[in-house]
């Protein structure tokens, strides 16, 4: 099977450098028409600039591709509006978003200022559910959209110094679970890329030779993956320095309690049944836990 794009439009965000231009470029070289978006901030999130963008539009452009850039602030909703209105204008539809655009203001949270945590928040976050928002009625029209969050180890696992960006890295696993539902009726598919990668974000992070193993082109391979017509849908693809795994949230089966026992005592009493994985489940929605509560109870009704 070869992954194309041909005759597809594709949002790119942040993409005037790092992944984001991996991204966009791997996109148009297999038949995509892309949008460069870059605000052209520096990684704290500051400045702006149109340059990057550019330069990723001309190159795409000498190679024969097709590409428009736009400097919209993903935080900001009118902007985003702008940009999907002149891909629209262009070229008439939008079949990929790859929301990566994102900056770091790292601090412990003991020294870390509101403002620092709440613009993480806006750009990550609130930049994914604006671009998301700003195509999903497209998507719906279309009966068809590939949409692909950027997620974060840091997220998922915790980092030093980052509860502004691991929050927000987080939250868009919850955003991403429920579109996965809602948009499954009109075929789109959403999945997160969760990347490590050797960029201006983490060029400080990690000395030199590690960096270099870090390529924005093994996570690229990944985001293709995720976004192609035949992709799958609510996968989290770790992808680093040519390794590929995937993360799943898993609940265990736990135990039921009757009335006269749920008590905190008793739960630590049986807390290895509660932490038993033997029968952990990958639960498609958030109903499917209490479905299993409530059989737990029914049966003990019946018995």
């Amino acid at each position: 099977m070869t992954i194309r794009f041909d005759g597809q439009v594709a949002i790119v965000t942040g993409a005037g450098n790092g992944l984001g231009r991996s991204h966009a470029l791997a996109l148009a070289e297999r038949g995509a028409r892309v949008v460069i978006n870059d605000l052209g901030a520096s990684r704290d999130g500051s400045g702006a600039s149109s340059e990057a963008a550019m330069e990723v539009v001309a190159l795409i452009e000498k190679n024969g591709g097709e590409a428009m850039a736009h400097g919209a602030n993903v935080a900001n909703f009118a902007e985003v509006e702008d940009m999907v209105a002149q891909a629209m204008a262009k070229w008439g539809r939008v079949d990929i978003l790859i929301n990566n655009a994102g900056i770091l203001r790292d601090k412990t949270f003991a020294k870390m200022t509101l403002d620092d945590f709440k613009l993480v928040l806006d750009v990550h976050l609130m930049g994914s559910v604006n671009c998301c928002k700003a195509v999903w009625e497209i998507m719906r029209q279309q009966n068809y959209g590939r949409i692909v969050m950027t997620t974060s180890s840091s997220g998922m696992y915790g980092n030093f110094g980052q509860s502004n960006y691991g929050a927000a890295k987080m939250a868009v696993l919850g955003l991403m679970n429920t579109l996965v539902l809602e948009g499954a009726k009109n075929n789109i598919r959403v999945n997160a890329l969760s990347p490590t990668a050797g960029t201006r974000m983490t060029e400080d992070l990690m000395p030199k030779e590690m960096l270099d193993l870090l390529t924005p082109e093994a996570v690229t391979a990944g985001a293709l993956l995720l976004c192609h017509k035949d992709s799958p849908t609510r996968q989290i693809l770790c992808a680093g320095a040519g390794g590929y795994a995937s993360t799943r949230l898993f609940e265990t089966d736990g135990i039921f309690l009757a009335a006269d026992q749920q008590t905190p005592e008793e739960i630590a009493a049986q807390w290895d049944a509660v932490n038993d994985t033997s029968k952990q489940q990958n639960l498609e929605s958030g109903s499917k836990q209490t479905e299993k509560f409530l059989t737990k109870a029914m049966s003990q009704l019946k018995s």
